[in-house]
């Protein structure tokens, strides 16, 4: 076997190669080693090769955090997966120790770390994950679809805090990857009219395929028009963008919830509070996700969501350079990677 393997390796700022890299070996008891199957590209590592950046990442790891892989070998300490497994990966390692981790509140962990952003993640043939990050999923799994549950599990803990019920009626503002994934999930639980306001033609029209009534906001009062049709507003909307929080706001009825997905660390926008108070308002904040990885590789074994219609570049890991700027320029909506 050769001690090298090829990786995709962040270098601060604007700057990544993909290069030859140690093949990692186990080296502690709950190490275990993967071989990548696929991986795709999220926005935060668009984010994250900004120049300026726009999410900070460990000048030297390999990137992806999105991953699917096949266990190849297990420490000594290792007790829930085996050789041949294949699992999706958590990638964001909690300290259990911390006041938020005692708390059950492990997505604010004061100590996390992440696979793909501060530790090396799954941009290469092969990854050394600890075992707890680790979640086993029927090989009968189309990879393709099982490299989609780290994204989908965010999007399920955000789901579960909408509380829909049949009929309720949504807005999500924004139809990339996570818009899609909400709205996908909201058309599964019975939701009623799920609107999707998109600037983007492409995004906007990924979203129609998918059964939203979309509507662009460059041409379109977006308010005006859910209102015309739902007479006081949804019942529940989604700032899956990370700064639309007045527009949410705009769009949701009396005694309505908002959720804020996105993360936005530079946006700031004027609120007038009064319209949360008066007509109470529930804006519910939402960051990755705590125990959805177990609900989301059953959504994902059963077929309920065949989140692989939002891939629409599949490229081998020397043509990740083309996954990275189709996804920067907005022409893709998931790009997936075999390494």
């Amino acid at each position: 076997m050769s001690e090298a393997m090829q990786a995709v390796v962040f270098h601060g700022p604007g700057r990544w190669a993909l290069e030859e890299f140690p093949r990692p070996r186990i080296q502690a008891a709950d190490d275990v080693l993967l071989r990548v199957d696929r991986v795709s590209i999220c926005g935060t590592d668009i984010h994250i090769l900004s120049d300026p950046p726009g999410h900070p990442a460990t000048s030297g790891s390999i990137l992806g955090h999105e991953y699917v892989a096949t266990v190849t070998d297990i420490g000594d300490g290792v007790i829930n997966v085996k050789p041949g497994d294949r699992v999706v990966i958590d990638p964001n390692i909690t300290c259990g120790l911390c006041d938020y981790c005692r708390m059950g509140l492990t997505n604010v962990c004061e100590n996390m770390t992440t696979l793909g952003i501060f530790r090396h993640g799954g941009l290469a043939e092969f990854n050394l994950a600890p075992a707890k990050a680790l979640h086993k999923i029927d090989r009968d799994v189309p990879p393709e679809r099982a490299c989609l549950a780290e994204p989908l599990a965010c999007v399920w803990h955000a789901f579960e805090k909408t509380n829909v019920v049949p009929g309720e009626s949504v807005a999500i503002l924004g139809a990339g990857p996570i818009g899609l994934l909400f709205l996908m999930l909201f058309k599964t639980a019975g939701a009623g009219r799920v609107f999707v306001i998109e600037p983007t033609d492409f995004r906007r029209q990924t979203a129609e395929r998918l059964g939203a009534d979309v509507i662009n906001p460059k041409s379109e009062d977006a308010a005006a028009e859910v209102k015309a049709i739902t007479r006081i507003g949804v019942d529940v909307a989604v700032d899956a963008a990370g700064s639309l929080l007045p527009e949410a706001l705009n769009l949701v009825r009396r005694g309505g919830r908002v959720i804020l997905f996105g993360v936005n660390q530079n946006a700031e926008r004027s609120l007038n509070q009064y319209a949360i108070t008066r007509y109470e308002a529930s804006v519910i904040g939402s960051f990755i996700q705590r125990t959805a990885f177990p609900k989301v590789a059953r959504i994902l074994e059963a077929g309920t969501l065949q989140v692989e219609k939002l891939i629409t570049h599949r490229l081998r890991l020397a043509d990740v350079g083309d996954a990275l700027e189709a996804m920067r320029v907005g022409e893709a909506i998931k790009a997936v990677i075999q390494p």
